[in-house]
């Protein structure tokens, strides 16, 4: 008699199944039961309204959550940078696996970089964060785009570049990957011009707190490196006090002296989103060993970014 199937709960984007597919196969092999995806539809994916105009924080998440509470489904797979920073105490992460690149991209026409795009470009984002971004650098770099706020999948955001309306649009490196696109990138932004978002290329597993069994079977996926590194890059975003659609980037990277880790860089910035003010940091120091490790490392380099201003910048605070 084979084990009764493990139900997966995932949004209905291709972006989403291809994911939670992945995930799916590893949790097959680590606990010997099939996997069946189950499609919720949440209410990010309904809305056409800017993340940033219907709170960003969690939209993407409550449906998968509520599922979770309401028995229909086992587990579900977010994208970890689409997560409030508090969790809910019925709920539980119990594994986040190794990170995918956490940087962001450009899909230009003519196979631009963002260096060799033409005077007054438009390129699309529905992320303050980018926008804060790429205005500072182009305005410290002597370019000339404009930022347009657009939503919506892979595909749709693409197809702003290939019908001509934009002249670039920028994008998630591990979403491409994951989909199998990588190959329309014409630019990887580096980490040192665009800070991805706090969590950016990694995914959150999440159970029911009170499923011991599954949790600890789960838990074999989780990558302890990538949990130290995103639980301080969300530790610096809830310190700030700015939900998933604030203008706030942020990066834990390992720094090696070749053959171990050492210590751990965790770099943040907020920023206007016409890019005339940013407030950036970094910190560097031991390897975070335990979860308040970690959490603290993000919590001291939130309190020198308010120090220096931050508060000012990021619009609406988080309810």
């Amino acid at each position: 008699m084979t084990e009764k199937a493990l139900r997966l709960g995932t949004r209905r984007s291709k972006l989403a199944m291809a994911q939670s597919g992945q995930v799916a196969d590893a949790v097959s092999q680590v606990t010997g039961r099939p996997v069946e995806l189950v499609e919720i539809t949440t209410y990010g994916d309904v809305s056409r309204e800017h993340l940033a105009q219907i709170g960003g924080t969690g939209v993407f998440v409550a449906a998968l959550r509520e599922a979770l509470a309401r028995g229909e489904v086992d587990f579900a797979v977010h994208s970890l940078k689409d997560l409030p920073t508090t969790q809910p105490d019925e709920l539980v992460v119990a594994a986040i696996p190794v990170r995918e690149d956490p940087r962001d991209v450009i899909i230009a026409r003519d196979a631009l970089k963002l260096t060799d795009l033409p005077r007054g470009a438009r390129i699309g984002t529905g992320s303050p964060r980018r926008m804060a971004q790429l205005n500072a650098y182009a305005r410290t770099h002597g370019l000339d785009i404009e930022t347009v706020p657009i939503r919506g999948n892979v595909d749709t955001r693409i197809g702003y570049v290939t019908k001509g309306d934009l002249d670039a649009v920028v994008l998630a490196a591990a979403g491409l990957n994951r989909v199998g696109r990588s190959d329309e990138v014409t630019d990887f932004l580096s980490v040192d011009t665009v800070l991805p978002a706090p969590g950016q290329g990694a995914l959150a597993v999440e159970t029911t707190a009170d499923n011991a069994d599954l949790i600890a079977e789960l838990a074999q996926l989780d990558d302890p490196l990538t949990r130290a590194a995103v639980t301080a890059e969300r530790s610096l975003l809830a310190a700030l006090e700015a939900g998933c659609s604030a203008p706030v980037g942020a990066l834990a990277d390992l720094l090696t002296d070749g053959q171990s880790v050492k210590e751990m860089r965790l770099r943040g910035v907020v920023g206007t989103t016409d890019g005339s003010t940013l407030v950036q940091l970094s910190t560097t120091g031991p390897v975070p060993e335990t979860h308040e490790a970690a959490t603290a490392l993000g919590r001291e380099l939130a309190t020198e970014m308010l120090a220096q201003g931050a508060a000012g910048l990021m619009g609406e605070r988080a309810l």
